[in-house]
């Protein structure tokens, strides 16, 4: 059998931001109509919590495509060489069940996760946001300018990070990109007060984001923390915003920041407003005024990556990309 191997560089190629935000929505459209398979994820914590292997499992009907993400995640790594999130998607044909290829993990995570946000930028941050807070310095961090500015009119970025040197190096790299202002600010606050779309893009196990630093009518895309333990948003940030969320199953059993909150008792489950799904398919409004501030909840889908592993796969055929092996999977009976 053979499968065909796309390495990081490919997959970057392959997988354009703006193709891949139009598949993002597509792909939640179909979960929220029940058209895919998307169970819990499971994790092996390590005994002192510094990392994390994970198991993520999906089955995308239209597609007739099923698959698994099997990714490390060391969220400590800012002066590491290797990034956060490590591992391979391995895209199935349902048919026989055959492996039909191997897809680096690390940039189908860091663009299918900047796309998601894009795509709630899209259905909730107000149509003339433009005064953009990113917090955080790290692939995603990156990953997120680049989605925010195919979606909305960016006029000004603020970027913080806890190490000042990463904000500046970053700011002063995408202001060479992009023809707007982007300064790196010393702190937090500074990079929140006043802005209409903020992403949080760190690996704070504490909240770098207070809920007095909002203005009225903000969106917030919260994607950093992926566990019950951790969280990027104060509680008062998330009680005084409508909450939507990529899974209501995922959210109530890893969402930190929505957990916390509920476990001081300040909100229910009531709370979350719905998926992010079913607002694009009309089920659940959106945004339903310029004052009310929103969040998304990003807890990152198996859906999503096994969407972007058949778009790339499909891609890396027709323009003669990755790397054919032979890996086995034929019966033998002698």
């Amino acid at each position: 059998m053979n499968v065909l191997i796309i390495n990081q560089s490919e997959v970057r190629a392959l997988l354009p931001m703006d193709a891949c935000i139009a598949l993002m929505a597509g792909a939640l459209a179909v979960l929220a109509r029940g058209e895919a398979l998307n169970p819990l994820r499971r994790g092996l914590l390590l005994p002192d919590k510094r990392g994390i292997l994970g198991l993520m499992p999906g089955y995308v009907v239209p597609m007739r495509m099923m698959g698994a993400k099997v990714i490390s995640v060391f969220p400590d790594q800012r002066e590491a060489e290797y990034d956060s999130h490590q591992g391979a998607v391995l895209l199935f044909e349902t048919e026989q069940g055959r492996l039909l290829s191997i897809i680096d993990a690390s940039e189908v995570t860091a663009i299918r996760t900047a796309a998601v946000s894009a795509v709630a930028t899209q259905r909730l941050a107000r149509k003339d946001a433009s005064d953009l807070a990113i917090l955080g310095s790290g692939v995603q961090a990156h990953r997120h300018l680049e989605a925010m500015f195919l979606v909305r009119s960016i006029e000004r970025v603020r970027i913080w990070s806890r190490t000042p040197e990463h904000a500046q190096a970053f700011a002063a790299r995408a202001a060479r990109r992009y023809n707007c202002p982007i300064h790196a600010v010393p702190t937090a606050e500074d990079a929140v007060r006043g802005a209409d779309l903020i992403c949080t893009t760190t690996s704070a196990r504490e909240p770098v984001l207070m809920g007095d630093w909002l203005t009225p009518g903000a969106h917030i895309n919260a994607v950093g923390s992926s566990v019950p333990y951790a969280r990027e948003l104060d509680t008062k940030a998330i009680a005084q915003s409508r909450l939507f969320v990529d899974r209501r199953e995922s959210a109530l059993r890893e969402a930190g920041d929505f957990l916390i909150p509920r476990q001081e008792g300040v909100i229910d489950e009531t709370h979350i407003q719905g998926e992010l799904g079913e607002v694009l398919i009309g089920r659940i409004p959106g945004r339903r005024s310029p004052e009310e501030t929103t969040i998304f909840k990003s807890l990152g889908l198996a859906i999503e990556d096994v969407a972007a592993g058949y778009y790339i796969y499909h891609q890396a055929i027709e323009r003669g990309a990755g790397t054919w092996v032979e890996l086995g999977g034929q019966r033998h009976l002698d």
